[in-house]
């Protein structure tokens, strides 16, 4: 039970860190470069990497740790919207998809999780990320019924920001195994 409590707070803290960064720094920051574009979604949407990197960590054990950050997030954006049907099913595809994929992607025979003694694939992740994000677009719009441009706004957000999440990771091993 421990272990899954602090899963939960660094998770779910992460998430949220993520998104005060996004819709607090970036997205004012995309709004003055971008006056424009047409979407609210942000052009670098960290959370997605934080989903997906949890997902690929933790399994199916992702899904109860961010589900406390995500749910925040709602309640944060839409107020006590975030118990209307599609909010609460956007909450649901926002913490199930990336731990689905991971273990349907295990079912058949292509286990990319973290495994002591084994590399991480880091262009499997992404892959995996994209197809994530996908996904969680088209379901996620499907439940607001959202237009078109904003599968195309989330899936660019979604992937830049699961990019530049695993950069980070990599120099931070980096950084890591250089002082060991």
């Amino acid at each position: 039970m421990h272990s899954l409590v602090k899963e939960t707070l660094i998770a779910s803290g992460l998430y949220l860190a993520a998104f005060l960064l996004v819709f607090e720094v970036i997205t004012p920051l995309q709004s003055m470069f971008f006056p424009e574009f047409p979407s609210r979604a942000s052009l670098l949407f960290l959370p997605h990497g934080i989903r997906v990197l949890t997902a690929w960590l933790l399994g199916w054990r992702a899904i109860p740790a961010l589900l406390p950050g995500v749910f925040l997030v709602f309640l944060y954006v839409g107020g006590m919207d975030v118990f209307m049907p599609s909010r609460l099913a956007a909450i649901a595809i926002a913490v199930t998809v990336a731990p689905a994929v991971f273990m349907l992607l295990a079912l058949v025979g292509q286990d990319i999780r973290p495994q002591p003694g084994k590399t991480p694939c880091w262009p499997c992740v992404m892959g995996v990320g994209i197809v994530t994000s996908i996904l969680t677009a088209l379901l996620t719009n499907m439940a607001f019924g959202s237009a078109t441009v904003e599968y195309v706004a989330y899936l660019i957000g979604d992937i830049f920001g699961l990019f530049f999440l695993m950069l980070g990771l990599l120099y931070v091993f980096r950084y890591m195994r250089g002082r060991s």
